[in-house]
């Protein structure tokens, strides 16, 4: 094995423990922030106001949005990182000292990647508003709804869906090939992983305005849809058999909106 090939050795169990800890206390802390929501239009608005100089409208609600997209993100997509995060660390652990920092930055360059994803989704919710297609639910019409829904199941159907789907399903077999050493070794590959995440699953977060963007319950079924898909077995066949449903469902709501 070549000096920058990973090393197999078992991560101990206390370090096994606490990354587990610290996933499970962002994701959980990012997922209390969802439902509670401090931050409402009123709210961001009075903080706003009270400032010298008051923030325009415009700046408060991206800011409001942007935020909303980024912690939504931390708690849909963190969680599915988990044994990517714990391989990393037990290779790291082998290897250097500053194995915990390595850690960190694997995760931050992860998380970094669907930061900028949210700021793409903040934007495109905003042209979205503009040109009416939205209304203030965050939703699609059925029509509407029902194309992104095939287009989303063509998308599970894809070679592109299914090459990025293999990358997040082998930790192993992505550090055998791209690791890197240091802590900008890992924020790099973290940076990388995240990039076949978002190539995985940037279409599925489009079902969010099929139910509404702030809708909880739509929003843990599309993140345990990407748990399941990322993390058991055939994964080509649950990416297949989900693609195929969301294809039937949105035909159903094109065709014969009234049924939905």
């Amino acid at each position: 094995m070549s000096d920058r090939s990973p090393s197999r050795k078992p991560l101990p169990a206390r370090e096994r423990r606490l990354v587990l800890a610290e996933l499970f206390v962002v994701s959980s802390l990012a997922w209390l922030y969802l439902i509670k929501m401090p931050m409402t239009p009123a709210d961001f608005g009075g903080l706003a106001a009270g400032l010298a100089q008051p923030l325009p409208r415009p700046i408060v609600d991206f800011a409001m949005n942007f935020m909303m997209w980024a912690v939504m993100m931390v708690a849909m997509m963190l969680p599915t990182a988990g044994p990517m995060i714990l391989m990393y660390a037990r290779i790291a652990g082998s290897r250097s000292a500053a194995s915990a920092l390595w850690v960190h930055m694997f995760a931050v360059g992860y998380l970094a990647v669907w930061t900028t994803f949210s700021a793409v989704a903040t934007i495109a919710q905003a042209l979205l508003l503009r040109a009416s297609i939205i209304g203030n639910a965050l939703r699609f019409a059925p029509a509407v709804a029902g194309v992104v829904l095939v287009a989303t199941g063509i998308y599970q159907l894809s070679p592109l869906k299914m090459s990025c789907l293999r990358r997040c399903q082998s930790p192993l077999s992505f550090f055998m090939t791209r690791w890197r050493d240091g802590a900008a070794g890992a924020f790099r590959m973290g940076l990388q992983h995240g990039a076949f995440c978002v190539g995985c699953c940037w279409l599925l977060m489009a079902l969010l305005f099929v139910a509404g963007v702030m809708n909880l319950a739509w929003t843990a079924v599309i993140t345990a849809f990407v748990l399941v898909e990322k993390l058991l077995p055939y994964p080509r066949a649950i990416s297949f058999g989900g693609g195929l449903a969301l294809i039937g469902f949105g035909f159903v709501m094109i065709l014969r909106p009234s049924l939905i």
